[in-house]
């Protein structure tokens, strides 16, 4: 029989990623939403967010890619029990990631905020140069983008530590773990960086009781999701003194609103969610990959275990 995959996301990418599939996986059938077809024959979905009637729509649905690095747009409970969910773990979202995060962390370490704000009053202002060595860099989630992002921040000579809920190695970086070491890690963290996935127990996690855990002056920087800031206790912190600079890429809601106080703070640097981005060509290849490891029985890249939410 057959194997079909429907694509449900950017038209313009899911026609790069028919290109690919037609010339490299031409055993799967590529359909492009909302193009279907007969429903009952597709097995395979790459989704940023699926249908609602996913069970009816496509009854024999046996995997669903999301084709962003997250599932948090997924209702995981309203999926069939039994249908297994993959994230996309692919080159070009790692390496986006590794770059944005590295520019801010970069830019903060040298005080270019200070050096702008400064150029705009005409101050021709000096700040101590303080080696990477001496900044401690503190990043929340040791998965594949944080653990990538922490090899580049370490290979600058940074002191960098991390966190996640269960015990990681990461070569040149303290780990720590678990919620009884959370408090240790934030206290040692002058640039804090979030990469978290957005699950019950990180929604509203960056807010007044963790700030207040970090040194005075730390800076955040904040590429996880949205939901997990709580914005106005960012800003107090900030109007406070006790947090020196945030650069914020994602936001909640998205797009931020025109009348938001954080588009104006002067502390505050906002980008609208663009710190990596799913390269077409690669994620196409990743999704051929498994969808192959899939057939053939071995484990998945990327597969999310639905208990956790990622």
């Amino acid at each position: 029989m057959r194997q079909v995959l429907v694509y449900k996301a950017d038209p313009q990418r899911g026609r790069q990623w028919a290109e690919i599939f037609r010339d490299e996986a031409p055993e799967i059938e590529f359909r492009l939403w909302p193009d279907v077809g007969d429903g009952a024959d597709v097995h395979y979905l790459a989704a940023w967010e699926p249908p609602a009637d996913l069970a009816t729509r496509l009854p024999n649905l046996r995997l669903l890619l999301s084709t962003g690095a997250g599932v948090d747009q997924f209702d995981l409970t309203a999926l069939p029990p039994g249908l297994p969910v993959v994230r996309m773990v692919e080159p070009g979202i790692v390496c986006g990631m590794v770059e944005y995060v590295t520019h801010a962390v970069l830019d903060l370490h040298r005080d270019m905020p200070a050096y702008r704000r400064a150029q705009q009053q005409r101050e021709w202002q000096v700040i101590q140069v303080r080696p990477a060595s001496e900044r401690r860099i503190g990043v929340l989630g040791l998965g594949s983008l944080g653990q990538a992002v922490l090899d580049k921040l370490v290979s600058f000579g940074f002191d960098c530590a991390g966190w996640s809920r269960s015990r990681h190695e990461v070569p040149g970086v303290v780990c720590h773990a678990g919620a009884d070491e959370l408090e240790g890690f934030l206290a040692r963290s002058e640039i804090l960086v979030c990469l978290l996935p957005l699950t019950d127990e990180t929604r509203g996690l960056l807010n007044s009781a963790l700030f207040a855990k970090l040194p005075k002056g730390a800076s955040l920087v904040h590429v996880g999701r949205g939901p997990q800031l709580v914005a106005a206790e960012l800003l107090r912190a900030l109007d406070e003194g006790h947090l020196a600079e945030a650069v914020l890429d994602v936001t909640d809601p998205e797009p931020l609103p025109r009348d938001h106080a954080l588009w104006s703070h002067p502390r505050v640097r906002v980008t609208p969610h663009i710190a990596s981005m799913t390269q077409p060509h690669t994620a196409a290849r990743v999704a051929i990959d498994n969808l192959r490891r899939f057939a053939r029985g071995e484990p998945l890249v990327g597969l999310v275990d639905r208990r956790r939410g990622y």
